[in-house]
């Protein structure tokens, strides 16, 4: 239910923004504006106000909306489908603010306000997020992937991630961002770490050769793993019907050792369990003041491609060592306004180099999400609290307001296009052309949305 109500209050914010976006600069163009719908199909909801008598409607179905203007080729095209059926009429003064009769600037700024609108929610909700602080986990280094990239790098467990081409880096979610940025623009990077020694480092890291699957984190393609806090090898809960409930190791039992070899933390324990599927281990456990010995065999399961083992039992880290790898980073009023128009440029730049990639082939078109993938992490983030959710929000609403400015005919980008082309040529495009550019715009979205819902089913099947 969480799901379904997230996805409607998402999909609902974001078309009434981008519609209004549209609504309000044809107002402010003198446009005559008939219609305003939220949603597609019966109406649920209508009202009408305003000198225009402008009508406004919640329709049925939530996944976009639209503003209806007065254009005289449109009330054309109705009399020549329906002659028999009565047309409104309109006065010579409502024929003068048909969205036809407009100067090419003005219906440009028209069209472009939908998608500016999107972007400008975008710097809004960045901005208010930014001014309440961002809390971060610090760019610590974690275990490092045998013959990866960063392994390749001389990058080390421990080490303070502090820039990445220059750019300053504060917390993990900065280090992936530049890092899948600089990934699609450049083979290699340099990054400044920090070691244990409080020696600054440069090394260089290349991207040549990692895998481009975009629904990979950029960190796990690189082989370096984030740094977890520290846990003492201490079972904190045992899974039902687990081959540790099996075997019969408890809540609160202390491993010294598997196979006689001494467990320093947890880390290292679920390592050696990992390492030993369907292999019998023996734990030597405290428990409260007893030593005893329990022989376990961990369930062979397959991860990521690999067989590993698992027992089934699972540590709590202390609150403390939490506290030390997260990070809380504050902005002024100003500061916060710079780095959400900033956020928002490089997310969209992001966004279009993103689609290049796969119509190019160079990245994957599994990196589209459809509806059902939206609805999921709308559900998803509005359970992790407000903040999470209003973040979700800027970056689909970046997304909208791309994907619109794009030069596929249908969409705001494809009449900014027919626009250029007039101001080129001296005339309106032919109508002929209008009809077949419907087509093809008709039809790569058709594409595009089975892609992406293709890719949607995809994912909750492996998942």
């Amino acid at each position: 239910m969480m799901t379904i109500i997230a996805f409607v209050v998402t999909i609902g914010i974001l078309v009434t923004i981008h519609e209004f976006g549209h609504f309000q600069v044809a107002r402010w163009c003198n446009v005559k504006v008939l219609r305003f719908s939220v949603g597609f199909g019966k109406p649920l909801f209508t009202k009408v106000f305003g000198k225009d008598k402008t009508e406004f409607i919640l329709a049925a179905i939530p996944l976009g909306g639209f503003v209806k203007m007065l254009d005289e080729r449109e009330l054309e095209a109705e009399r020549a489908e329906s002659p028999q059926a009565p047309h409104f009429q309109y006065s010579q003064a409502d024929l003068t603010r048909a969205f036809n009769r407009q100067a090419v600037w003005k219906r440009m700024l028209i069209v472009s306000a939908g998608p500016a609108a999107n972007l400008l929610l975008a710097i809004a909700l960045y901005w208010l997020l930014f001014m309440q602080g961002v809390a971060g986990v610090k760019p610590i280094i974690g275990e490092i992937e045998p013959n990866s990239a960063a392994n390749i790098a001389s990058l080390r467990s421990g080490e303070l991630v502090k820039s990445i081409h220059g750019e300053p880096v504060k917390s993990w979610q900065d280090a992936r961002w530049v890092l899948l940025k600089q990934s699609l623009e450049r083979p290699s990077v340099e990054m400044e770490v920090l070691n244990t020694n409080n020696e600054l480092l440069r090394l260089t890291i290349t991207f040549t050769g990692i895998n481009q699957d975009s629904e990979v984190d950029i960190l796990k393609r690189l082989g370096i793993a984030e740094a977890q806090p520290a846990v003492a090898a201490v079972i904190s809960e045992v899974l039902p019907n687990s081959a540790a409930q099996k075997a019969g190791l408890q809540a609160n039992d202390h491993v010294l050792t598997i196979n006689s070899v001494p467990v320093n933390d947890w880390q290292s324990m679920v390592r050696m369990v990992q390492a030993s599927p369907n292999h019998l281990l023996t734990f030597e456990v405290q428990r409260q003041k007893q030593t005893l010995a329990i022989t376990a065999t961990p369930e062979a399961v397959k991860k990521n491609g690999k067989t590993i083992g698992r027992l089934g039992a699972s540590a709590k880290p202390a609150q403390e060592e939490i506290d030390k790898l997260l990070i809380n980073i504050n902005y002024s009023p100003a500061e916060s306004f710079y780095q959400a128009v900033k956020k928002t440029w490089t997310t969209s730049t992001f966004s279009l180099k993103m689609l290049w990639k796969m119509v190019t082939g160079q990245v994957s078109v599994k990196s589209l999400s459809g509806p059902v993938t939206i609805a999921t992490i709308a559900g998803e983030s509005a359970n992790l609290g407000i903040k999470p959710f209003l973040e979700f929000l800027a970056l689909v609403s970046i997304s909208i307001g791309v994907l619109n400015l794009l030069p596929i005919p249908v969409l705001d980008g494809g009449h900014l296009m027919y626009y250029i082309v007039e101001i080129v040529k001296g005339s309106p495009v032919s109508t002929q052309t209008l009809l077949i550019g419907q087509k093809i715009g008709f039809g790569l979205l058709g594409l595009l949305m089975t892609i992406a819902i293709f890719n949607d089913f995809n994912r909750l099947i492996a998942g």
